[in-house]
């Protein structure tokens, strides 16, 4: 069986340092302040600046990776004779694994005789970072490449997305709600609850009035769409609301018994859209 590498990108927002434990290759988006030349990459400015920055107004906006990047990063690890398992963020929010597909294409050709494997995870987030946790899993087990492919193909349609935001104004600049919604739901206190659907797009399913109420929403889902409620295994990113994300966590434990394995950060580039005070929760269920 061919050694292989599970690469992702950092649009899964599990910490740099975690995914080197895990041994998963990752490649970084970008992303700037509006008026400003410089790029920089997601993990690179401190999330609590980062945070700051837009709450007091400055708009960050974001670029995928270029097929070049993978390129690059790809082929050094095809050079070493191990195959690759590409984990990628979702073709619904983003053109990066469009640029994954581009690059290996072309190393495909170049190094015929290895194995680069492509999945589009339909999912962003620590949604993305649960599915790369569960690949790597597998993989330790002893799985092949083609078995943990199939394994992940099997199941992300089942990977829940369930979040909210905590200022409306940040959807309303990405199109996803409309001015007079952001300023009548702004106005009124409400609350917006979100998932992503199976094409791997933000969707607003519900409305909550007010933020402990919206919270709640998304721990009752657990509940209604989980697999497995005791021990289901749950990530939570958080952006700039760790006290928010800190409740949520006990409401899983406390309510379903289920595993909470990780509270990450939701980086500058998932960040820049969604705004400070987003909170979400992954887990598999029967549906997304």
């Amino acid at each position: 069986m061919s050694e292989y590498m599970i690469f992702t990108d950092s649009a899964c927002d599990i910490n740099p340092d975690i995914l080197r434990e895990w041994k998963v290759g990752f490649i970084e988006l970008s992303f700037r302040f509006e008026g400003e030349s410089k790029d920089y990459l997601n993990s690179q400015m401190n999330i609590k600046d980062f945070y700051a920055r837009m709450r007091n107004g400055e708009i960050a906006k974001t670029s995928a990776i270029n097929p070049e990047k993978f390129l690059a990063d790809f082929e050094e690890v095809l050079k070493q004779g191990k195959d690759i398992l590409y984990l990628g963020f979702s073709s619904g929010l983003s053109n990066t694994y469009n640029s994954a597909r581009i690059a290996a294409e072309e190393l495909s050709a170049k190094y015929s005789e290895r194995k680069i494997v492509l999945i589009d995870t339909l999912a962003a987030s620590a949604g993305e970072g649960l599915i790369v946790y569960l690949a790597v899993q597998k993989m330790n087990e002893g799985a092949s490449l083609q078995e943990t492919a199939d394994y992940i193909e099997s199941i992300k349609l089942n990977l829940c997305h369930w979040f909210t935001v905590d200022d409306l104004v940040y959807l309303k600049r990405g199109g996803r709600v409309s001015p007079t919604v952001a300023f009548v739901g702004t106005v009124l206190g409400i609350k917006p609850v979100l998932h992503v659907d199976n094409a791997g797009k933000l969707i607003s399913v519900s409305k909550a009035r007010g933020r402990k109420a919206a919270l709640n929403a998304i721990v009752d889902k657990y509940g209604e769409l989980s697999m497995e409620q005791e021990k289901g295994i749950v990530f939570i990113s958080q952006a700039d609301c760790m006290d928010d994300a800190k409740f949520v966590k006990s409401q899983f434990e406390k309510k379903y018994g289920a595993d909470v394995k990780i509270i990450t950060d939701i980086g500058p580039v998932i960040g820049a859209h969604s705004g400070p005070g987003t909170l979400a929760v992954f887990f598999l269920g029967k549906v997304r």
